[in-house]
């Protein structure tokens, strides 16, 4: 157990070292390149007169702190949806959470005037909340109950509907559509950081949640028989569970809209280096999350320049491959 700790407590260390390369290449990376030197003066000896401090303080290190919130919070989101429900394909965009989120998001934008940025996070945790039940739901009543192939089929479905109806509201409403087209992609670039300000809450008590019910995460993901057996109340820790979930998938959506895959990619990867126990996955997807989503969008940035291309579509390029194999193998 010692000999674990110590490796787990290790490989923390380097992910830690992994997320600072990842965020000094991030504030280099764009239309003008940046020296690490003048990353570290903006710092120590910020001058508002030097153009290149405010590049990084105004412009990219937002960005960069926006990116890491983002990724930490739907790997640990799409980590505990494996674990509660067995099920290796579960991620927040695949079962609906993200288009339901994103729907009542642009739905609140356009009826609700003078809306506020504090209402933001809630708005998008009611709607992925409702996904999630409609999915889930719907994948109960279906032949043989809740198995991986029924919530992902019952997921896309509702995707789908989700895509629909925001379609419509865009051939209906053109000034929403022009002022949320990027967003609803997923994308960094109209990053707002007084959103940051007001999901930052909302984010810090996911991830404790997340850490704290992390053992049970464990225990539930061996069977609901071996958890029942450990003095665990199963429906009560699911529902505290949901609650994370949402949450941190809510705050995901409001600062870079509906980002899809992050949470089916990085929870295998962290399970393949450090094994089952989540006390350990939980942590290492937090970081390991960060560092993907920091890559992601410097790759964004640097691909096409002086353009970008928008985060979600990379996300997507390099997820999607991965979800294939996934249900080639896993699904049974």
């Amino acid at each position: 157990m010692k000999r674990q700790q110590w490796l787990g407590a290790t490989g923390i260390s380097l992910m830690c070292l992994l997320l600072i390369v990842a965020l000094v290449i991030h504030l280099s990376i764009g239309t003008k390149v940046i020296s690490i030197s003048d990353i570290l003066h903006s710092f120590y000896t910020y001058n508002e007169d030097n153009f290149d401090h405010l590049i990084i303080q105004e412009l990219r290190l937002p960005r960069a702190m926006i990116a890491i919130c983002v990724g930490a919070c739907l790997a640990v989101a799409g980590a505990l949806m494996q674990g509660v429900t067995r099920n290796p394909l579960a991620d927040p965009s695949l079962l609906g959470m993200m288009t339901g989120g994103a729907l009542a998001v642009v739905y609140w934008s356009t009826f609700v005037t003078n809306a506020s940025l504090i209402w933001l996070p809630v708005v998008a945790a009611v709607g992925a909340l409702i996904s999630a039940i409609i999915v889930w739901n719907i994948a109960a009543r279906t032949h043989g109950g809740i198995t991986p192939l029924s919530l992902i089929l019952s997921g896309a479905a509702f995707t789908a509907f989700s895509g629909a109806l925001l379609a419509i509201h865009h051939l209906l409403d053109e000034q929403t559509f022009e002022e949320m087209r990027t967003w609803l992609v997923g994308s960094l670039l109209a990053s707002n950081i007084e959103t940051l300000y007001w999901c930052i809450p909302w984010i810090v008590v996911g991830l404790i949640g997340a850490i704290v019910l992390a053992p049970s995460v464990t225990a539930l993901s061996m069977g609901e028989e071996i958890a029942t057996g450990l003095g665990i109340n199963i429906r009560r820790r699911k529902w505290q569970l949901l609650v994370c979930i949402v949450i941190l998938t809510s705050a995901a959506i409001a600062l870079a809209g509906p980002l899809g895959f992050i949470g089916l990619v990085i929870p295998h990867v962290v399970r393949f280096i450090v094994g089952a126990d989540y006390r350990w996955i939980i942590p290492y997807s937090i970081l390991l999350g960060a560092v993907y989503l920091l890559s992601i969008d410097s790759l964004a940035r640097w691909l096409i320049q002086p353009q970008e291309i928008a985060t979600g579509l990379i996300t997507i390029l390099m997820g999607a491959p991965l979800f294939i194999w996934l249900v080639k193998v896993k699904v049974r």
